[in-house]
C-alpha cells in the first residue's frame, strides 16, 4: 500500500488488479474507507487495474490541513495519478466520491475516460441537517450519530437481512477520525456544483438509489439533466447502493465501462 504526498498529506492508496487493463479509480463515501469497494474488487480487477484510496481525514490516511473543499479533493486525486504516472482513468465515486467526480470532470476531464456519480448530489439547499450532524458528533461522538447514518445508508429490509454487514459499515463510520469527518461535514454544508455540470465532457453514467434519503433520486436526475449525453441507472437501494445491491451495482460499472 503506498502513500502518496498531497501537499504534505500522506494519501493511503492501493493498486490492483490487470497490470496492463484499463485504469479505474475508485473514490469513497464520507465515514468509509477504501474497503467499501471490496465487493465490488473481485469483479473489477480482473478487467481493470483498480486504483482505491482513503480520503484525507479517513481510514489510513493523514488529517492535513482544514478546512477541506471539494478542490482540496480534487486535487489529491490528481496527486495520487501523478504520483502513479496514470496519464488517465476511468473514475466511479459514490456519494463524496461522485462530488469529486464532478469537480474532476470540469476541472481536470483531459484526465479521466468515463465518469461514474453514484448516490450522489451536486448541491444542498439547506445547510441544516449537515450542522444537526456536527452538532450532534462534537458533543456525542460517532454513537450519536451512528444509528441514524446506518438508517441513511441502507434499507430497512437489507438491515434485518445483513446485520453483520451493516454492523462492519458501522464500526468503519466510527473508526474514522473525528477532525477529518467534521472537516468533511463542513464542506458538505456549502456544496453546490451546479454550475460545473454543463461543463463535463466525459461520458457520464449517474446510479441513484430509488429509496436513498441521502441524495434522494431526484438529486441524481438533476445530474443526468445537467451533464450533456449522461444516463442514469436506477437501483433498488438507499444510500451505499454498492453493498446494498453490489451484484446490480457492479454490473452497471462494468457494464457501462466496457461498453464501446
Amino acid at each position: 500500500m503506498p502513500m502518496v504526498d498531497a501537499d504534505g498529506c500522506r494519501l493511503n492508496v492501493t493498486v490492483e488488479g490487470r497490470d496492463s487493463g484499463p485504469t479505474l479509480m475508485l473514490s469513497n463515501s464520507l465515514g468509509t474507507t477504501l474497503h467499501m469497494w471490496d465487493a465490488q474488487m473481485p469483479a473489477l480487477t480482473k478487467l481493470f487495474r483498480v486504483v482505491r484510496y482513503d480520503r484525507r481525514g479517513h481510514g489510513k490516511s493523514d488529517i492535513g490541513t482544514t478546512p477541506y473543499s471539494m478542490e482540496r479533493f480534487g486535487h489529491d486525486v490528481l496527486a495520487i495519478l501523478d504520483d502513479l504516472n496514470i496519464q488517465k482513468t476511468h473514475w466511479c465515486g459514490l456519494s463524496m466520491g461522485g462530488m469529486v467526480g464532478q469537480w474532476l470532470g470540469a476541472n481536470a476531464p483531459d484526465r479521466f475516460e468515463k465518469l461514474i456519480l453514484a448516490n450522489t448530489a451536486s448541491y444542498y439547499p439547506d445547510p441544516t441537517n449537515w450542522d444537526t450532524r456536527i452538532k450532534s458528533l462534537t458533543e456525542g461522538g460517532f454513537p450519536a450519530i451512528a444509528d441514524g447514518v446506518m438508517n441513511a445508508w441502507f434499507t430497512a429490509d437489507f438491515r434485518e437481512r445483513e446485520p453483520q454487514t451493516v454492523e462492519a459499515m458501522k464500526a468503519m463510520l466510527s473508526a474514522t477520525p473525528r477532525e477529518g469527518y467534521l472537516a468533511c461535514c463542513q464542506a458538505l454544508r456549502t456544496l453546490d456544483l451546479r454550475a460545473m455540470l454543463p461543463t463535463i465532457s466525459n461520458p457520464t453514467l449517474v446510479i441513484a438509489g430509488r429509496h436513498d434519503p441521502a441524495t434522494p433520486l431526484a438529486a441524481g436526475e438533476f445530474i443526468r439533466s445537467q451533464i450533456p449525453g449522461a444516463s442514469l441507472t436506477i437501483l433498488d437501494a438507499a444510500h451505499i447502493s454498492s453493498v446494498e445491491q453490489q451484484h446490480a451495482f457492479t454490473e452497471a460499472v462494468v457494464g457501462f465501462l466496457t461498453q464501446r
